[in-house]
């Protein structure tokens, strides 16, 4: 191929050593900013010097696209000539074609089917830096495939940041020497300045108000284009109704889910200035012409999986400093420019530096898919950037095998294959295998693509979306339910429906053998048609008893909900109550209809697509379709259990037999005869609940209780610990026999404490426990008076005449205890609180004895009382104490 006048670009001066690099040592690592010309001269400079194909591999398919276009006018000729593209659902190929520019994706799937890539020369991995989760499993299989299969075939990594140390590992042999790392080659771009002003948000001021202040200040500001950075769809359609007034000036939008047309219009110039709105898509690979001035919203939409409430997605984050920095290099391109960030400058440093890995947050069913197919379900003698977090890739292979596309072994069925084929995530393969055969292929895929993309929808009624959509037949959303329906009549063409494939049926993992031919363990074949068979539907039949007259599938409601049934069983979800528009799942989650929703009055809703809504408990629905229990019940069989659950619930055992599907009660008895074990774990479930108040705590009881948690505290061992936690985690040992024979609160109210906490006494140190922990104790007046352990210090509570003569109280636990003594006066009332009764008598008593002689003039009140007799009752004379 014969290379065109190239553009001087700043990698121009390096293609040479580009393409001799890489054909010495079969790999490299390219380090260049945007607009340097890395993504659309490198192509055509390997081109020119290889007789096989050349891959480039792109994160978006706006960018493929994009870059395909760019390339083929640099050649003087039209898109599938010489340069072609190829993204879902999208192709522009031809016999002539050198240079294919396709998604991670898509190159992953070409992968799994052709993992020697026959006729490929060398792939170009763009944009590495972005870490999308397909650019990284692509990188993985890639080195794989090469390391064994294909030696020959030449791997260039390229990234607009560095991140070149730990891809030229990955890239070389792994080894430590420094010659088995892949070679690193840096080039710098021409970049012009751009002043970066921060524009903090006004109190209460959203943000598509704040980007659009700022475009209004940057308009005012410079001449030429302004490119906005905004996290999604809907900010920009919000920003761009507040931008509608301006003069003389075209709001254009730019994410990857416009038509190609209007995605083509975005970057062209336009003969009036533009303010082009755009989601990260234009951070890299991209140029949009003319920019001028950046404005960043400071925000992106990354996808996000909350395990916890069993919700995944796109969730809006900040960006990383890296992002604002490659975001406001856009300004300088092509001249000085001014960037403009929507946040106060003292927040830029708390900005995380690089941006998450999208391996290490996002939901993993689709890698674990691939993963499978490539035989190695866990992804080990993989070389990862980042391997994939253990936890995720189990719960996504849990996922798989109840969709039947993995054995018990976590081996790739033939069912397996066949969704992966569809290019979907595994949930909508499933519901387009299952659902294919109720309401036909087309039907079917038309839902799927409704669910795939719910930016189409612009309700949360699904049923009403899917009517619409019928109606309107926007193109993006035809050709994918073409490619789909066309698809999936294949594969049923392709197969022999009558016979289905035998449980545990391995598919050849190493190319692409076999289809689908049925369900995995446990659940019944699926025969998949073009038109619509409802005859002989087994019950429990995924859809059974659903009808389709025509290859639109009948009713939009019929479709919709059993679609979504299909790909979601557990966000079938149920009304909390009457009038509510919170809904439970059958996974567990609260989700919450939005106000206005043409769905409030449903019983029933099966959930497609559900978002965690920050600083809420409950998820928020975004598309949904009103069911009802018999589809639920046909759709999820899996999830219908009948079980007696005996519990403690409203202050008291309560025994029922309840069915639920997940989390939903679908009905529910008392239950006369619970078993014996059942009963007991929810009494104790009660007293973990409301805790030991449930039985009966005698004076005596707490006091023993008292006395032993004195001890354990001062003594130890062999001393039992008896606070709260320590009884409720030995209920067994104390209350065994109460427990066994407790139905009810009121069984418990009628437990003796201080009898069964008395199992709890050491033996043989409990004969010692009124020797060391008496409860009274005898005082000098004869009186025997109770002792008050529930303080830190033993208390005893006495009238200070019945201490007369007592200068050295006695000690308790082996003389490890003080007692301490409060002294009362006749009418009982506290005088003095002390440990030291020896000291008392010489200093504080001539104060306390003023005191109480004023008050109780008939009681006798010695000067000192140590040398006293103690007594009880009230006027006496005071004796000395005799000899």
């Amino acid at each position: 191929m014969k290379l065109p006048e190239l553009p001087d670009l700043p990698v121009r001066p390096a293609l040479e050593r580009i393409a001799v690099t890489l054909a010495d040592r079969g790999v490299a690592v390219l380090v260049a900013p945007p607009g340097t010309g890395k993504t659309t001269l490198v192509p055509l400079a390997l081109a020119a010097g290889s007789a096989g194909r050349i891959v480039v591999a792109e994160p978006r398919r706006l960018a493929a696209r994009a870059a395909a276009a760019r390339m083929a006018a640099l050649m003087g000729e039209r898109v599938g000539e010489t340069v072609g593209y190829a993204v879902r659902g999208d192709r522009k190929v031809g016999a002539r074609t050198r240079i294919e520019v396709v998604t991670s994706g898509l190159l992953v799937r070409r992968l799994q089917n052709d993992p020697e890539l026959v006729g490929v020369a060398a792939v170009v991995l763009d944009e590495c830096h972005e870490r999308h989760l397909d650019a990284d499993l692509l990188l993985a299989l890639l080195l794989d495939a090469r390391s064994g299969l294909r030696p020959d075939l030449r791997v260039l990594a390229t990234s607009a940041t560095v991140a070149a140390d730990r891809l030229a590992q990955l890239l070389g042999t792994g080894e430590e020497p420094e010659s088995s790392r892949a070679p690193v080659l840096e080039v710098h771009g021409r970049t012009y300045p751009v002043e970066v002003d921060y524009l903090p948000a006004l109190p209460r001021e959203r943000i598509e108000a704040q980007v659009a202040r700022a475009v209004r200040t940057a308009l005012a500001t410079i001449d030429g284009d302004v490119l906005v950075f905004l996290p999604g769809v809907g900010e920009i359609n919000r920003t761009a109704g507040l931008l509608r007034d301006l003069d003389g000036v075209d709001v254009v939008p730019l994410h990857g889910r416009l038509a190609g047309a209007a995605q083509d219009l975005a970057l062209r110039p336009g003969s009036r200035r533009r303010v082009v709105l755009s989601t990260a898509v234009a951070e890299s690979s991209l140029t949009v012409p003319g920019v001028r001035a950046v404005v960043d919203s400071g925000l992106s939409r990354v996808s996000r999986v909350d395990h916890r409430r069993g919700l995944s997605g796109l969730a809006t984050v900040r960006v990383s400093a890296a992002v604002a920095e490659q975001r406001a290099g856009r300004a300088g391109r092509e001249a000085p420019g001014h960037a403009w960030r929507c946040w106060p400058e003292y927040e830029h440093q708390t900005l995380p530096a690089y941006p998450e890995p999208e391996i290490r947050t996002a939901e993993l069913t689709r890698l674990a898919l691939e993963l499978a197919c490539w035989g190695t379900p866990d992804g080990t003698g993989l070389a990862w950037w980042d391997a994939p977090p253990e936890g995720g890739l189990a719960a996504a292979r849990t996922v798989l095998r109840a969709l039947g596309a993995l054995d018990d072994a976590d081996l790739i069925t033939p069912r397996g294959k066949a969704m992966a084929d569809l290019g979907l995530h595994p949930r909508l393969a499933r519901a387009l295998l299952d659902g294919a055969a109720r309401v036909g292929a087309k039907a079917a895929a038309e839902m799927v693509v409704l669910m795939d993309d719910d930016s189409l929808a612009g309700t949360t009624d699904a049923a009403a979306a899917l009517r619409t959509l019928r109606t309107e037949r926007p193109p993006r959303w035809t050709r994918e339910v073409q490619r789909l329906t066309r698809l999936i009549t294949t594969m049923s063409s392709s197969d022999e429906p009558d016979q289905p494939l035998a449980e545990g049926t391995q598919a050849d993992t190493s190319r692409g053998a076999g289809r689908h031919a049925g369900w995995g363990s446990g659940g019944p074949r699926v025969v998949v048609s073009s038109g619509v068979s409802n005859s002989g539907s087994a019950p429990g039949r995924p859809g059974a008893g659903f009808d389709a007259t025509n290859e639109s599938g009948g009713s939009g409601t019929d479709v919709a909900a059993l679609l979504i049934a299909l790909a979601q069983p557990e966000r079938l979800a149920r009304r909390r109550a009457s009038g509510s528009s919170t809904y439970l799942m059958a996974g567990g989650t609260a989700v919450t209809l939005p106000p206005g929703s043409g769905l409030a009055a449903a019983e029933w809703l099966a959930v497609a697509v559900a978002e965690r809504d920050p600083g809420r408990a409950e998820g928020r629905i975004r598309l949904a379709a009103i069911a009802d229990e018999d589809l639920a019940r046909e759709a999820a069989p899996g999830l219908v259990v009948v079980t007696d659950e005996v519990r403690w619930d409203g202050g008291d055992v309560v025994a029922r037999r309840v069915e639920r599907l997940g989390a939903i009660i679908l009905s529910e008895k008392p239950l006369r005869q619970p078993e014996q074990d059942l009963v007991e774990q929810a009494v104790r479930q009660g007293l973990q609940v409301e805790g030991l108040g449930l039985l009966r705590w005698s004076d005596d009881a707490r006091s023993l209780r008292q006395r032993l948690d004195f001890l354990h505290r001062t003594l130890g061992a062999p001393w039992p610990a008896v606070d709260d936690d320590a009884l409720l985690a030995d209920l067994a040992t104390w209350l065994g026999p109460e427990l066994s024979t407790a139905r009810r609160r009121c069984d418990l109210a009628r437990v003796d404490a201080g009898t069964a906490l008395r199992r709890l006494l050491p033996w043989p140190a409990a004969t010692r426990l009124d020797e060391l922990a008496p409860e009274r104790l005898e005082v000098p007046s004869g009186s025997r008076v109770r002792l008050d352990y529930s303080a830190d210090q033993p208390v005893l509570a006495v009238k200070v005449q019945e201490v007369f003569g007592w200068t050295d109280p006695p000690t308790l636990a082996d003389g490890r205890a003080r007692i301490l003594l409060h002294l009362l006066s006749p009418a009982q009332r506290p005088v003095a609180v002390t440990a030291d009764l020896a000291s008392f008598w010489q200093n504080g008593w001539p104060q306390v004895r003023a005191d109480l002689r004023g008050r109780y003039p008939k009681h006798a009140w010695p000067e000192d009382p140590a040398t006293i007799s103690a007594h009880r009752g009230t006027a006496r004379r005071a004796t000395n104490r005799p000899n």
